[in-house]
């Protein structure tokens, strides 16, 4: 089978795990172009994939995305830029007929994620938000029992990400905290731990409450924030999220209480198992070391490389990647409901309708 084609746009932070997770996959994949608007960088992911790819690799450099489509053969394009540019970019290449993966958020307002899931459907194409945490051998056993009914009845859910971003982080990227390009740390750090949550806890909201504040950050965004979920199964979900915790990150995790089990998944990046009980007995001690992962080297963890491998998968399948544009749609809604719920002081009922980080610029007037 003839491996396909990628292509990198947004050269920054992330995407050398893009690079890494299109080498895990060098039986299916090559890389063939990158693009940054700095040539820079995008010139070193460039020499990251070819130090480490067997055989002859040819890589293009490009800061034009729009020049790249012209003139490679591209089936997967992989957007790693800011995500104020992520609705604009996707649709672009999906208009061109091209399979996209997008880094979280997919968008920063409903009505660009549901014009992004529309030009995927239209186009006949793929689109994958890059929730790679749901790819945690931990996470993936914790969907099984919940699929099995092992909880029983769902009480609650939690997602701490306590977390240390110092004013070097924001200023190092000046569109980090901003309204337009990212949101605060609610939408850039937590968002993939509310994705868990969400998906866990049966996904279907009723309201979202939030209290969300700019404590200690000089940045547009809030800096903390805390959110409680109801479901419309009746359990409650609870966030909390900090960019402010002295003097480096504390932690990341998980935790599911129902009737029968209680599950707490933490790690530097949800990836161990720190408790895992249930009334049926079912588990061995081996089963659960079996579903244990060392620590990554980031909290970015190991997801990338299976999250890759199933879009590429469903490509040869002709079927919907796991974390589609709705399923990626689900957690940033949820914090765009946060943000509604600061704006106004009450919970937001869901459907929530049209709301973007946009609305969010007159918050000033909120702060301390």
């Amino acid at each position: 089978m003839e491996k396909l084609k990628f292509a990198i746009i947004g050269c920054g932070r992330i995407s050398y795990k893009h690079v890494e997770a299109i080498l895990n996959n060098n039986e299916e994949a090559v890389l063939v172009a990158t693009c940054d608007i700095v040539k820079e960088k995008a010139e070193e992911k460039r020499q990251q994939y070819i130090s480490e790819a067997t055989g002859k690799s040819n890589v293009t450099v490009y800061t034009d995305y729009k020049e790249m489509l012209e003139k490679e053969e591209i089936d997967v394009i992989t957007i790693a830029t800011e995500s104020g540019f992520h609705p604009e970019i996707a649709m672009y290449c999906m208009n061109k007929k091209k399979n996209v993966i997008v880094e979280k958020p997919m968008a920063l307002s409903t009505k660009d994620a549901d014009a992004m899931i529309k030009c995927a459907k239209d186009n006949d194409v793929k689109l994958c938000v890059s929730h790679q945490n749901r790819f945690n051998a931990p996470i993936q056993k914790l969907r099984k029992a919940m699929d099995e009914g092992r909880f029983g009845r769902l009480v609650n859910g939690t997602a701490r990400i306590l977390w240390n971003r110092n004013m070097g982080y924001y200023t190092q990227a000046p569109w980090r905290g901003t309204w337009k390009q990212d949101g605060g740390t609610l939408m850039n750090q937590c968002i993939h731990n509310i994705d868990l949550l969400q998906w866990m806890m049966g996904g279907e909201i009723d309201t979202v409450y939030a209290q969300c504040n700019t404590f200690l950050r000089d940045i547009e965004a809030e800096d903390f924030g805390a959110i409680i979920i109801k479901f419309k199964n009746g359990a409650i979900g609870m966030i909390e999220g900090s960019a402010c915790v002295y003097p480096k990150n504390l932690e990341e995790t998980l935790s599911v209480f129902g009737e029968n089990g209680t599950v707490c998944i933490g790690g530097l990046a949800v990836n161990k198992i720190e408790a895992w009980r249930f009334a049926d007995g079912k588990d061995n001690e081996e089963s659960i070391l079996k579903a244990q992962e060392g620590d990554p080297d980031t909290v970015y963890g190991f997801g990338h490389t299976p999250l890759f491998k199933d879009v590429i998968d469903s490509i040869h399948e002709n079927r919907q990647p796991l974390v589609n544009g709705e399923e990626g749609k689900k957690g940033m809604s949820i914090i765009l409901a946060a943000y509604k719920s600061r704006l106004t002081g009450m919970p937001v009922k869901f459907p929530m309708g049209d709301f973007s980080t946009m609305e969010m610029v007159n918050v000033d007037k909120l702060k301390k």
